[in-house]
């Protein structure tokens, strides 16, 4: 008897970490897979990515419309509010066996709830980690109440979940499940990179990534200014990517397109590289900048620098190839010059991943199986106390 597994997907980044997982879960004959896709992917400001999602060769079940033109505080809130209509359509005429979501998006909390109510058991992975500067703490930390299974990157956030009272012989730590991209997907060359993105990669440069800190006393206009600040006096080709649809993001995105925009030879700007070519640009750039969760858990994989700005990211483990700094243009720039240095470069050498795993995809739909299969699925738990 064929089980149905629904996998809700709201991010180009949190689709990409999820990817592994959708091909091992469309390999099994006797599991149905709906894909549901909602928030910044059907977005065109933010490229559409439900697009890409297709063209990967998944089917998409259902698209599920919440975005409102605005990214203030309450315009987030009521974005959640619209998507709970939607979801909650979806879940009472749709009952699959297992929802799957990953991470800590505001998105996937309407999702928990309708799934709850619908009494849908849910599976949540990357759970556990740490993140003091954005509001995707709390939400990562409510989802694991939420939810009935948990995969995790490693033994650290195995214990925290175990710590927020979930049983564990439900807590399991594969490794990052993105970073089977990292390891599987072939990468271009630097030439073949350079036609497909219509930029020159003559000399060094570097890559961007920078969300707005939502918790933080700094404004988003002045945040984005002293990273903007600190890359006026380098002599580096950039490439940046979008800044998520968090609160805020729209002014980060103004403000490096305005950046972009006075010296279009050595900047370029993406809504959304994509799996291929933001790993490729990854494997080939001098660092990392910003404080997005791929400098974390990616970088590491290919030995090259991250400076990771500010507190979004603090808490979370990390390489040695991380270099933390405040986000002040001062420091920025201070973070640079060191892990330009040759002496860093060549400790990171030998640097390992602390969320490397071996087969996480098959190892987490194994486990899933064997709760389908043997009727151990919930959404009613006890409380696990130490």
């Amino acid at each position: 008897m064929s089980k149905t597994i629904c996998v809700v997907t709201a991010t180009r980044a949190e689709y990409d970490g999820l990817y592994p997982l959708l091909k091992k879960i469309k390999e099994r004959s006797f599991l149905k897979l709906d894909l549901v896709v909602t928030g910044a992917h059907l977005c065109q400001e933010f490229g559409n990515t439900y697009k890409k999602i297709l063209d990967d060769g998944f089917e998409i079940k259902e698209k599920i419309d919440m975005l409102l033109a605005s990214d203030s505080a309450s315009a987030i809130s009521k974005s959640m509010a619209v998507e709970l209509f939607g979801f909650a359509d979806y879940f009472s005429k749709n009952k699959p066996d297992l929802l799957v979501i990953l991470g800590d998006r505001y998105e996937l909390l309407p999702v928990c709830f309708s799934a709850l109510n619908e009494m849908i058991p849910i599976a949540h992975i990357s759970g556990g980690e740490i993140t003091k500067g954005a509001i995707d703490d709390n939400i990562r930390h409510a989802i694991t109440k939420f939810s009935y299974l948990h995969f995790v990157a490693n033994d650290e956030y195995r214990r925290r979940v175990i710590q927020l009272g979930e049983n564990p012989n439900r807590v399991f730590a594969f490794g990052e499940l993105s970073l089977e991209n990292v390891l599987n997907e072939k990468l271009l060359s630097k030439n073949d990179l350079e036609k497909c993105i219509n930029f020159k990669l003559d000399k060094p440069y570097v890559l961007i990534t920078f969300h707005p800190e939502t918790i933080s006393k700094k404004s988003v206009e002045n945040q984005i200014s002293e990273l903007i600040n600190a890359l006026k006096c380098l002599n580096l080709k950039i490439i940046f990517t979008k800044a998520n649809a968090d609160k805020g993001g729209r002014v980060v995105n103004k403000a490096i397109c305005n950046f972009v925009n006075e010296n279009p030879k050595n900047r370029i700007f993406f809504d959304n590289l994509g799996r291929k070519y933001y790993l490729s640009a990854m494997k080939y750039c001098d660092m990392i900048i910003g404080n997005s969760s791929s400098g974390i858990y990616e970088s590491p994989s290919f030995f090259i620098p991250n400076i990771n700005i500010g507190a979004r990211q603090e808490g979370r483990v990390r390489a040695f190839n991380t270099v933390d700094c405040d986000l002040s243009s001062a420091e920025i720039l201070k973070a640079i010059h060191k892990v330009m240095c040759v002496d860093f470069k060549n400790k990171i050498k030998t640097l390992k991943n602390p969320y490397e795993g071996k087969n996480t995809s098959e190892k987490i739909v194994e486990v899933i199986i064997e709760f389908l299969l043997n009727g151990k699925l919930d959404v009613k738990k006890e409380f696990y106390d130490f």
